[in-house]
């Protein structure tokens, strides 16, 4: 599965790639029929300490799969977004077995 990352404004490193490849790989394999994924990292310019933005959109058949979250680090913010996506796929299986 094809994973895009891209940082707004600044260059994200390797490391910080990785971790978000892994948590993305988890995430998608939780759902079958994953087309791909796709991570934007933008930095918000308030003087807020929780000034880092983490968007995941996961493309499925059908309505694809979103979450926002802002922290005062990436991994925070894709922690926290990787975990409101594992909500989405559970509901979305739910839903899929009381068709």
């Amino acid at each position: 599965m094809k994973v895009k990352i891209s940082s707004l404004h600044f260059k994200s490193d390797v490391k910080l790639e990785n971790f978000i490849r892994e948590k993305v790989t988890k995430v998608s394999g939780l759902f079958d029929g994953v087309i791909s994924s796709e991570v934007t990292l933008k930095l918000d310019q308030s003087s807020n300490n929780e000034n880092k933005i983490a968007e995941i959109r996961i493309n499925i058949p059908g309505n694809d799969l979103f979450a926002k979250k802002q922290a005062k680090s990436f991994e925070e913010a894709i922690d926290s977004a990787a975990d409101a996506l594992k909500k989405q796929i559970k509901k979305r299986k739910e839903k899929v077995k009381g068709l």
